[in-house]
């Protein structure tokens, strides 16, 4: 090939990559929890696509979504061992979808943090399965392609990971219930009120707080309705009084970023809303996750 042709077929590599992105990035933020992983994904299905046989190549952004799925899958296969020895419980990395409500899918779907917390628990095929199904809308037999399988056991692997979420998580309230009931909490959590507390929580509520080690969050998630609104209220005059509160959007959801005095976060307080009120809290406190979040705030 030409110099002048190799540029051009690069300028077009470049230009299908860079369409695909948002698709690519979406698959493997999904698939992952973690944007600074799915990044890599990306870039490394980047230099792949760079390599490949272009010209044998009928549908680019297939193409481009098999490879960044396969590859999600199997970074998440060595990423499984990381996060069992973690320190406190793995939370996944927030985004803000506000500028970008979908996060490159057809239907917003398996973006909640909430939702992303329990897939955690599939092994990653079925992950992927249920991701490339429910966010993206795949055909069974394109998903069978993708993840190396037969269409009757893709159609499995997506059954089973609905089964899981079914089982695990209640059916989620509406976006003004939601933010109703966070802001009621948020009053309730800042003055300390254990009754307000205990009428916004569900019974089982599981409180988890991802620190990683670097912050005073509590290492072992806190259940039940009366222990979270004990420990809700002990640490209340200690958290919130210099605090700076702003609602921002994570993952789909109103959200309530916490701040020091000095403008430095300290947490992202996401909650997961049923009819019976707040199943699950969830408080992002690791720098490492938390810092590029707020950094895509921008002002």
């Amino acid at each position: 090939m030409r110099a002048g042709d190799e540029a051009d077929s690069l300028d077009r590599a470049a230009r299908d990559f860079m369409a695909a992105r948002p698709l690519l990035f979406g698959i493997a933020y999904r698939v992952l929890g973690s944007a600074v992983e799915a990044e890599d994904i990306v870039q490394d299905a980047w230099l792949r696509w760079q390599n490949a046989d272009r010209a044998s190549v009928r549908e680019s952004s297939a193409f481009l979504a098999t490879i960044t799925a396969r590859l999600a899958i199997n970074f998440a296969r060595s990423a499984k061992m990381r996060r069992e020895s973690y320190v406190g419980p793995w939370l996944p990395e927030p985004v803000d979808t506000s500028a970008d409500p979908q996060l490159g899918a057809e239907r917003a779907e398996a973006l909640d943090l909430a939702v992303l917390f329990l897939l955690e628990k599939l092994n990653p095929v079925e992950r992927a399965a249920y991701v490339l199904r429910e966010a993206f809308d795949y055909p069974y037999q394109r998903i069978a392609d993708i993840v190396e399988t037969s269409e009757a056991n893709a159609r499995q692997l997506v059954s089973r990971a609905r089964k899981h979420l079914s089982a695990e998580r209640r059916e989620p309230v509406g976006p003004s219930a939601h933010r109703r009931l966070l802001e009621v909490f948020l009053v309730a959590a800042q003055t300390g009120d254990l009754s307000a507390l205990e009428k916004v929580l569900a019974a089982d509520v599981v409180s988890y707080a991802d620190g990683g080690g670097t912050r005073g969050a509590s290492r072992i998630p806190v259940v039940g309705r009366v222990r979270v609104s004990r420990y809700l209220a002990a640490f209340a005059p200690r958290f919130w009084p210099r605090s700076e509160v702003r609602w921002v959007e994570a993952n789909g959801r109103p959200a309530v970023l916490v701040s020091a005095p000095d403008g430095h976060p300290v947490a992202l307080l996401s909650v997961d809303v049923s009819a019976r009120g707040i199943e699950r809290l969830i408080w992002v406190m690791n720098p490492v996750k938390l810092d590029p979040y707020v950094a895509s705030l921008g002002g």
